[in-house]
């Protein structure tokens, strides 16, 4: 495809939405108030940048759009379900997400930790249901996206981020952190697509996983950034909150200057990665160039 993957987004996020609409139960159906909450946590903005991690994979390997829908809504259904874990009380104690009340505000805890609780078997039971593919492929995407959000994934880094408050960390250890809790989600957007690809061939698969977890740890940084330098009516959450809640940011361990140096050397180092792919590689450019460049 010639046109930028930007040209792309409005489109690719529309199916995901239409896609983690289907899958989501009707507000109207009993339980109301949990199905509600969990329509909510879902349908309350956000970039969708994971389902479009997942697209842009499988446009550079050409897969059809129609096999990709189904762990583009699973990813998204366990990052919504990490939010909202995230932001409790117990956790963050965050008051906004995305610009909105969080779950547990605009709702109640209890409904909160309900709705989370039922979204993540809910991503699984999308995959367990896709039927474009072969069962072997939807075994190894259940897997993988297991890894990715246990204790070895994305809650095992929640877990180091909390008992990390106030602490310091090297960089070795932060970015061991980040790997998990921001990079295994993002990891698992594009290996998806590849387990999805014809025959992909063993250096196609090294570079992209390579670029994966590159662009996960740059995304965690960034995230970092702009907890300093955003503003809370453009990021959607309160400011500052790493700081006040003591947190092992990368800024606030090695300064605002080192984390900006490093996430455009992650940047640069990423797009090398992607030389192999020539041409077709030019959507997880894009996006890789979006997810340190973005101002929310």
């Amino acid at each position: 495809m010639s046109a930028s993957f930007g040209d792309r987004i409005a489109e690719y996020t529309r199916r995901v939405n239409l896609a983690l609409d289907k899958a989501l139960p009707a507000a109207s159906e009993k339980p109301e108030r949990l199905h509600e909450a969990m329509r909510y946590a879902v349908f309350n903005g956000g970039k969708r940048v994971r389902p479009l991690l997942v697209y842009a994979t499988g446009e550079a390997l050409d897969v059809p759009a129609e096999w990709l829908d189904a762990p583009a809504t699973a990813i998204e259904l366990l990052h919504a379900f990490s939010l909202v874990h995230d932001d409790l009380p117990a956790m963050d104690d965050d008051d906004l997400r995305r610009g909105q009340p969080t779950v547990h505000r605009q709702f109640d805890e209890a409904t909160a930790i309900l709705a989370a609780d039922a979204l993540q078997p809910l991503a699984f039971q999308v995959l367990a249901d896709l039927d474009k593919t072969s069962y072997r492929a939807r075994v190894e995407l259940v897997r993988l996206l297991a890894g990715a959000c246990g204790s070895i994934g994305m809650t095992g880094g929640q877990s180091i981020d909390l008992a990390s408050e106030g602490k310091r960390l090297s960089q070795e250890e932060v970015e061991h952190m980040f790997s998990l809790k921001t990079g295994a989600l993002i990891h698992a957007s594009v290996v998806s697509a590849c387990l999805l690809a014809d025959a992909l061939p063993r250096q196609h698969f090294e570079v992209l996983d390579g670029f994966a977890r590159g662009i996960g740890l740059a995304f965690q940084i960034k995230d970092d950034i702009l907890d300093v330098e955003g503003d809370t009516d453009v990021i959607g959450k309160p400011a500052g909150s790493d700081a006040e809640l003591d947190k092992a940011s990368f800024p606030g361990l090695f300064g605002l200057d080192a984390a900006h140096e490093r996430c455009d050397q992650l940047l640069s180092d990423n797009l090398e990665k992607l030389a192999p792919l020539g041409e077709a590689g030019e959507p997880l450019r894009w996006l890789a160039r979006y997810i340190v460049h973005r101002g929310n």
